[in-house]
């Protein structure tokens, strides 16, 4: 589930009309009746691109968009007739302009499949899921009302999907440079509206579950702090019990990871071999490493088994969550009232929780009740039903996209609606269409200066069956006697007060190999290196410690299958702009 969002059939069109308006005119001069039809196509889809950029323009008022998307159908069934008869499809025979024409008309079709079909699906899933009508009078969700959405959001998910695949079926090697660009782009984006669709389809058939319908369910909801790094995050801090019974929320416990200390001699779960070589037992010992193997799902259930030693109850779902997440919520609640008397905000939330927090209490403890009163006045404005509840989908969407929410259902059936998605914070998939790499952030200090780190990381190809992983990590800390002990460590664990020790954890897909791995630092031990596999994928450790204002450099060389695309995947971190890239051949190369 990448998101919860509705898909956005109208920057698909837009990118579409681009590319028909280009195209039809390049083959104009193949006959006239080509060029009379193409004029007329023409003139259809300029009518569309009105109606769809008016659309778009306010997806606020989602019944009005998805009503005027609708009319933009008209136009685009006309265009994909006159694009799509015998004549037309001869010329597609022809050397050269053929396969242009095909292309527009194959597109053409698959556009206007996307608004004929999905979109009158998408107005009767928005109906049912209109914010006015998801909430009674007490305050409860309709449970009931979301599920019966899942059929309307499945026709959609199903016919943007189709239209997508169409797209990308295409042999874009013949085709004009603008055109092939043009057409790559709308099939970029019908594969992100049919994505976001199915995120629909998905939450409308798992939430109703997560929320009680069928019968009472229990939440365990892990905050993880981003000042300190883990694989999937940061540090668990603090943690939640959230029961739900036909749609009432109810906040039943709250504790910080230090009240969960029974167990660091003693697993609690066993892991496998290669998660031991890599990480040893700490992720099964430690309620703050639970996310520090890359997979949720060994964590959530580490995680899971924990709270039921220590409280007894037996969770039927884990959720992780961090403070960026929760500034991306306090835009649609607006600001909370802390027991402290603070205002918390969406502009003041990561900054104050990640940094401020530590600057004002000593005691670790007091510093867990803040985050626990944070999260909790967060959580009782979404149960109280505050905020606009399109805004809060776009929060949950973002978040969601970033990685900052992850899910995890102790029922199989249940976790398998979640296949395929960002929210399984599962490890890296790579198949014959796609490569993934990911790239995982630990820290080592046994501190918050995580919070002054930043990352730089793309990966690229950079010849056949060859790619470039890169990695800048710049301590940008202040002088580190104006910081708490507790941020910099103290040197507690043998790091110098300031300094910050990183583990670098660096994902393959099976198969791959490393030629050849650089490195550079400002300063500090010199960058070691380590390894192993997890799950059959070469893992390459690199640790590096840099003092403030010292910057350290990574790049891989790696020998792999060239596939269509490549991907990264990394450690959301404090700064959302923080986002790794894929694409070209990095510049270090």
């Amino acid at each position: 589930m990448r998101s919860s969002s509705s898909p956005r059939p109208g920057r698909a069109s837009r990118v579409f009309v681009g590319t028909v308006l280009a195209a039809l005119l390049l083959g104009a001069g193949c006959s006239v009746w080509i060029g009379v039809r193409g004029m007329s196509a023409v003139a259809h889809l300029r009518a569309a691109q009105a109606t769809v950029a008016s659309a778009a323009a306010d997806l606020r008022d989602p019944a009005g968009a998805i009503s005027r998307l609708s009319a933009a159908s008209a136009d685009t069934s006309a265009a994909r007739a006159l694009t799509d008869d015998p004549v037309w499809s001869a010329a597609g025979a022809l050397p050269w302009i053929g396969p242009q024409l095909d292309a527009i008309a194959q597109t053409a079709a698959a556009v206007d499949d996307a608004l004929t079909t999905a979109v009158p699906s998408l107005g009767d899933a928005s109906a049912l899921l209109a914010p006015g009508a998801l909430r009674g009078p007490d305050g409860t969700i309709d449970v009931a009302r979301v599920a019966s959405a899942a059929p309307e959001a499945g026709e959609a998910a199903s016919g943007l999907r189709a239209a997508a695949d169409r797209v990308a079926a295409l042999d874009r090697a013949p085709l004009l440079g603008a055109l092939a660009s043009a057409v790559a782009s709308t099939s970029t984006m019908l594969d992100r509206a049919a994505t976001d669709a199915d995120a629909l389809r998905r939450a409308t058939e798992l939430l109703p579950r997560m929320l009680g319908a069928d019968a009472p369910r229990s939440t365990l909801l892990l905050f993880q702090n981003n000042a300190e790094w883990r694989s999937l995050g940061g540090v668990v801090g603090a943690v939640a019990e959230v029961d739900t019974d036909r749609g009432r929320l109810t906040l039943s416990a709250q504790a910080s990871s230090a009240d969960v200390t029974a167990f660091a001699h003693d697993p609690v779960l066993p892991l496998a071999d290669d998660v031991r070589d890599l990480y040893d037992t700490r992720p099964a010992r430690y309620l703050q490493n639970t996310t520090q193997v890359p997979d949720f799902a060994v964590g959530a259930a580490i995680a899971r088994e924990m709270w039921k030693r220590t409280h007894g109850t037996e969770v039927d779902a884990v959720v992780a969550i961090d403070p960026v997440a929760l500034s991306y919520l306090l835009r649609a609640t607006g600001p909370v009232a802390l027991p402290s008397g603070d205002e918390l905000t969406a502009d003041d939330a990561v900054p104050l929780l990640l940094d401020e927090a530590y600057r004002r209490f000593d005691d670790p403890r007091d510093q867990d009740a803040f985050f626990q009163s944070a999260s909790g006045a967060v959580f009782q404005a979404l149960a109280e039903g505050r905020g606009d509840a399109t805004a809060l989908l776009d929060a949950l969407t973002r978040a969601g996209a970033e990685r900052r929410i992850l899910v995890w259902n102790a029922d199989a059936a249940d976790q398998a609606v979640l296949d395929g998605s960002t929210l399984q914070g599962a490890l890296p998939v790579s198949d014959a269409t796609r490569s993934t790499i990911g790239v995982y952030l630990n820290d080592g200090t046994g501190s918050k200066m995580d919070y002054y780190l930043h990352p730089s990381i793309s990966v690229g190809w950079c010849d056949v069956d060859e790619a470039t992983v890169h990695v800048t990590l710049r301590n940008a800390a202040p002088d580190p006697t104006t910081l708490p002990a507790y941020v910099t460590g103290a040197g507690e664990y043998g790091v110098p007060v300031g300094d910050a020790l990183t583990g670098v954890y660096v994902y393959l897909p099976p198969g791959a190999e490393v030629l050849d791995r650089r490195t550079s630092s400002d300063g500090g031990p010199a960058p070691g290196f380590a390894g192993g596999t997890h799950d059959g994928r070469p893992v390459v450790k690199w640790s590096v410690q840099l003092s403030p204002g010292a910057t350290g450099v990574l790049d891989l060389d790696v020998r792999m299958p060239m596939t269509p695309d490549l991907d990264i995947v990394s450690t959301p971190t404090s700064d959302p702009a923080e986002i790794p890239s894929a694409g070209s051949c990095p510049s270090s190369r």
